[in-house]
C-alpha cells in the first residue's frame, strides 16, 4: 500500500533530500548536488521564493520506506504576469513504480484543482534557474551542468500514462573551442570596441560581488520571453548568487559596459567540474571540497550558464566581443570544448546563432502540459 504525506518536519525534508541519492545509486550519468544546497533551496526560512508561491512536498512510503517525492509550485507572480493559471510539478523522484508516480501526480493535481488551477506543467521550478523538463535523449551521456535535470527513461513513460504531452523541448548543444580564434570574430569585436564598448574582466571573486544586482537587473530586463521566468527580487538574486558565485572561476565572467560604463550585457561560464561532484556525492566535507577543486583543474570543457544583452543592442556585435573575451580565458585554460546549457526549442535565434558555431545537440529535454 503507498501511503502520501506532506514534508512537516526536519526529518522529514532530510528524506526528501537525500532519496534521489539512493535512487540513482548505480547510475552513473547522474550529478549529484550538493546537499547542504538543497538544504536552501528547500527551507521557506533561506529561500525566499517561498513567499509569493503555494508549495507542497509529498513523500512516498511503501511497505515503511520512502519510495518517492515530488514537489507542487503554484508561482503567483509569474501566473499574474502571464494570465495563466497553472500549477508546476517538479523535483520528482521515484523507482520505477507506476503507482507510487502516479499516486504523487495525481495528489498534486487534486491540490492544485482546490487551489483554482486549470493546468499543471513540469518538471518546472520557481523558475528556468532551476532543473527543468525529463531528459529525452542523450542519456548516454554524463549530465555536466549542475542545473539540468539527469532524469532517467522512465519518468518520460510515468508522465505520459497519466495524460500530460509536450508543452516544450529543450535543447543542449556541445562545440569544439578553436584553437584559433577565427578572424571574423575579431574583426567583429574590434568594431565593438571602436565604438566604446568594452569587457570587464575578473580574477577575484570578490571583485563581482559590486556586479550581482546589475546583473540580476539585466537579467530580469531581457528574459521576460522566456518561458518559465519570473522577475527576481533582490533577495532572491543574492540567495541566488551566493549559492554559485562560490563555485564560479572569475576568469569565465565576462561583463560589458558601453562608453558610458554602464552594463549592457553579461555571459557566465564555468568549467565543467561534474566529475568533482560526482566523486563528492553531495558533501562538500571532509574531502568532498578537493574532489571539486581537483575538477577544476582537470577540466576540459567549458560550461555556459547565461548570457544576456540589452534590448536595444542586441545584434550590434556585442555576442562576438564576448565569445572573443570567452574563447581566450578558454583557450588560455586549455579547454575543448564548450556546452550551451539548454536553450528552448522555440528559442530560434539563439539556436540559428549557435548551430552556425558548429553546435551540435548532445541532450533533449520536454516539459510536460495537462489540462485539470
Amino acid at each position: 500500500m503507498i501511503q502520501l504525506r506532506e514534508v512537516a518536519t526536519k526529518k522529514d525534508l532530510k528524506k526528501f533530500i537525500h532519496l534521489p541519492f539512493q535512487i540513482h545509486k548505480n547510475h552513473k550519468e547522474w550529478l549529484p548536488p550538493l546537499i547542504s544546497d538543497e538544504w536552501k533551496v528547500f527551507d521557506k526560512n533561506k529561500n525566499h521564493s517561498f513567499e509569493h508561491c503555494d508549495t507542497l512536498l509529498l513523500l512516498a512510503e511503501k511497505d515503511n520506506q520512502v519510495v518517492g517525492r515530488i514537489m507542487g509550485i503554484i508561482n503567483h507572480v509569474y501566473n499574474a504576469g502571464h494570465h495563466e493559471k497553472n500549477a508546476r510539478f517538479c523535483f520528482a523522484e521515484c523507482y520505477n513504480d507506476p503507482k507510487v508516480y502516479d499516486a504523487m501526480i495525481q495528489h498534486l493535481e487534486n491540490w492544485a484543482r482546490e487551489k483554482g488551477m486549470e493546468k499543471m506543467v513540469g518538471p518546472l521550478g520557481f523558475s528556468d534557474k532551476d532543473p527543468q523538463g525529463y531528459l529525452t535523449e542523450g542519456f548516454d551521456d554524463p549530465v555536466s551542468v549542475i542545473v539540468t535535470n539527469c532524469s532517467l527513461p522512465y519518468m518520460v513513460d510515468l508522465t505520459e500514462r497519466n495524460g500530460y504531452t509536450k508543452k516544450l523541448d529543450l535543447f543542449q548543444y556541445r562545440s569544439p573551442i578553436p584553437e584559433v580564434i577565427p578572424e571574423y570574430y575579431k574583426k567583429i569585436a574590434e568594431r565593438v570596441r571602436n565604438r566604446g564598448f568594452k569587457i570587464l574582466q575578473f580574477d577575484k571573486s570578490k571583485s563581482i560581488r559590486p556586479y550581482v544586482k546589475p546583473v540580476f537587473d539585466l537579467i530580469n530586463e531581457t528574459y521576460t520571453d522566456i518561458y518559465g521566468f519570473a522577475p527576481l527580487l533582490e533577495i532572491e538574486a543574492r540567495e541566488f548568487s551566493e549559492r554559485f558565485l562560490p563555485l564560479l572561476n572569475p576568469e569565465y565572467i565576462k561583463i560589458v559596459s558601453d562608453k558610458n560604463d554602464k552594463m549592457v550585457a553579461v555571459v557566465i561560464a564555468m568549467p565543467d567540474i561534474g566529475p568533482g561532484f560526482r566523486k563528492a556525492n553531495g558533501r562538500l566535507f571532509p574531502f568532498g571540497f578537493i574532489h571539486i577543486l581537483r575538477s577544476f583543474k582537470k577540466a576540459t570543457q567549458l560550461n555556459l550558464l547565461l548570457g544576456c544583452v540589452k534590448d536595444t543592442i542586441r545584434n550590434s556585435g556585442i555576442d562576438a566581443l564576448m565569445a572573443v573575451s570567452l574563447f581566450e580565458s578558454a583557450i588560455k585554460g586549455g579547454l575543448k570544448t564548450m556546452d550551451s546549457h539548454v536553450i528552448l526549442e522555440e528559442n530560434t535565434k539563439m539556436r540559428a546563432l549557435i548551430e552556425r558555431q558548429d553546435f551540435t545537440i548532445y541532450k533533449k529535454y520536454r516539459i510536460f502540459e495537462k489540462v485539470l
